[in-house]
């Protein structure tokens, strides 16, 4: 089975569209609370691979690691997204992604013992 979510987002003036901070701010937090949406459902898939591999050495896998950065770095050019800014935020993601699927990994084989 496949699913797809889209993040809704509240509504938003565009950027180019903005006159106030107020206005700035108003689609930075809705873009926020987006995002924070999405980064939940990738933190599921962090709990789904911590379920499937079943040896713990597996969770670091730094070969990986390098591939989501390189795709990461070229979404970002596609986008328009500074990579200077999209590299160290998705790095420090992986970082803390690693460190969930550690923990549940430990917590799914510590309650089957």
């Amino acid at each position: 089975m496949t699913a797809s979510l889209l993040a809704a987002t509240d509504p938003r003036p565009l950027p180019a569209d903005c006159e106030t901070m107020v206005d700035v701010r108003k689609g930075v937090d809705a873009l926020d609370r987006a995002l924070v949406t999405l980064l939940a459902e990738r933190q599921r898939y962090m709990d789904a691979a911590a379920r499937i591999k079943q040896d713990r050495g597996a969770v670091r896998d730094a070969a990986r690691i390098e591939d989501v950065v390189a795709k990461v770095r070229a979404a970002a050019r596609e986008a328009g997204f500074s990579e200077a800014i999209a590299e160290p935020v998705w790095r420090t993601l992986i970082e803390g992604c690693i460190a969930h699927e550690f923990e549940a990994w430990d917590r799914l084989r510590v309650t089957q013992d």
